[in-house]
């Protein structure tokens, strides 16, 4: 199936009304509105404790709100049932912040383990097939027998990475793909998320603190701050002119801007598991 194709039948969109959440007595939402488009890169930002993740495990439907909507791939999830919720997640990926590979087993093993519990009857041969294409989609090729502990943290995030669109979800959600890395492999990462949500029209929700590649590669960002939330595209939120929202970007955007240009890897992505 073409990009196009992907993007047309295929993308979708997340969306919150008015979500509050709080744990005891810490509040992290607060009557937060925000819209993730479908097909494009969305990237959260936010500091310590603002509730960037929670974002990601409230669209999982991991952890429940206690008011608003929250609606992913045209679906109000917050009232579903676990059974019915399962259904959604189907259509998500998730790239975690520590890879969350097991350590006992390969990497072949890693990545071919949910085919194998939920790959609808496919044969090992098809299996091997879609775990290849992957790994060699994200640039690690001849990695098979290697176990986690022997890759290097860039390798890590790919094979992450690899894992996480192995089943062609509608929406990928990442969280801080960029920690630990040093600025030539983040940059790499960066380029190869670029890349498949151009080749594939797949929608990305990044949770992030580098405001450098925040500013390169999203198409939309929200920012959480003490006070509420902004949302905007890269040039809107250069242009607000809104003092809270240019002290968080200018704190880090100096340092991160250092970083050395990688170009974009060739990938393919089109074919179907």
């Amino acid at each position: 199936m073409h990009a196009s194709a992907l993007q047309q039948e295929d993308a979708a969109s997340v969306e919150f009304r008015d979500v509050a959440m709080a744990f005891g007595n810490r509040r992290v939402l607060q009557g937060l509105s925000c819209e993730f488009p479908a097909g494009g890169i969305s990237v959260i930002l936010g500091g310590s404790g603002s509730g960037k993740s929670t974002l990601l495990k409230l669209i999982g439907g991991l952890v429940r709100p206690q008011a608003g909507s929250i609606r992913v791939a045209g679906e109000e999830i917050t009232g579903l049932s676990e059974r019915r919720l399962q259904g959604v997640r189907a259509k998500l990926g998730m790239m975690f912040q520590g890879g969350a590979l097991l350590d006992s087993m390969t990497v072949f093993d890693n990545l071919a383990l949910p085919l194998r519990e939920h790959g609808r009857g496919l044969g090992e041969a098809a299996i091997a097939t879609a775990v290849h294409e992957c790994l060699e989609a994200v640039g690690v090729r001849n990695a098979d027998a290697l176990l986690p502990g022997q890759l290097s943290g860039g390798m890590t995030k790919r094979v992450a990475l690899a894992r996480a669109i192995l089943s062609r979800p509608r929406i990928l959600l990442c969280d801080e793909p960029f920690s630990g890395l040093d600025p030539i492999s983040s940059r790499r990462i960066e380029a190869l998320l670029v890349e498949i949500n151009r080749r594939t029209g797949m929608t990305m929700i990044v949770v992030s603190h580098h405001i450098a590649s925040t500013m390169r590669m999203a198409s939309r960002i929200l920012i959480l701050l003490p006070d509420g939330a902004v949302a905007g595209t890269p040039d809107e939120l250069r242009r607000a002119g809104d003092p809270r929202v240019v002290s968080f970007l200018d704190e880090t955007l100096e340092v991160a801007e250092t970083d050395a240009p990688v170009e974009f890897l060739p990938i393919g992505l089109n074919r179907a598991v």
